[in-house]
């Protein structure tokens, strides 16, 4: 069993943040997968749907971002899911708009999400990294990620988070470099340069 999370901060006046880009993708797998409705537990929102046949748990913390370790270390125990089934989708701010990396284990990048949820779960889950880019000064950084896409944003914004939706079954199965090829792949076609 996977347990997916996506990273943001709860309520409809952070809905359309920058930071809450993994809430955005998570609810666009939910959607894809035909996921049952998401209902309040282990302190976020969470649901279950079939991802290659196989069951996961998906889950968007409410405790804020700087405590979302709380919920997901919540969820893990009570569904008995080992470390390296957890799989976080989030903001990054160090790569370009519309980019997508994956990677186990790691830095936290200073990304307070991944800080809490490594100091109560431990450090070796995967990592979904959805750019975000970066405002070019490190005065502007809670600004910028606190602040809502553009509405020219917005195409590649879909598109990223589709493309991760229709490719999950990939990441569930471990094939980690051919989904982020198959990501990129769509972000081209859609007239997004890589």
């Amino acid at each position: 069993m996977l347990l997916l999370v996506g990273l943001g901060n709860p309520g409809r006046e952070y809905a359309g943040n920058r930071h809450n880009i993994g809430f955005m993708a998570l609810d666009a797998i939910a959607r894809a997968c035909g996921a049952t409705p998401f209902r309040k537990k282990f302190q976020g929102e969470t649901c279950e749907a079939r991802i290659g046949g196989d069951r996961a748990i998906l889950l968007k913390p409410e405790t804020y971002m700087n405590e979302s370790g709380r919920s997901v270390a919540e969820a893990a125990r009570f569904h008995k899911i080992a470390l390296g089934d957890i799989v976080v989708l989030h903001d990054e701010l160090d790569l370009a708009p519309g980019k997508l990396r994956v990677k186990t284990g790691g830095g936290n990048a200073g990304h307070n999400g991944l800080r809490s949820i490594t100091a109560h779960m431990g450090n070796d889950y995967k990592r979904v990294r959805l750019g975000i880019g970066h405002p070019g000064d490190k005065a502007r950084v809670h600004g910028y990620v606190l602040s809502d896409f553009a509405k020219s944003e917005r195409p590649w914004v879909e598109t990223l988070c589709d493309a991760v939706a229709r490719n999950i079954e990939l990441l569930a199965k471990s094939d980690d470099a051919l989904f982020q090829t198959k990501a990129h792949l769509a972000m081209e076609a859609a007239g997004f340069p890589d």
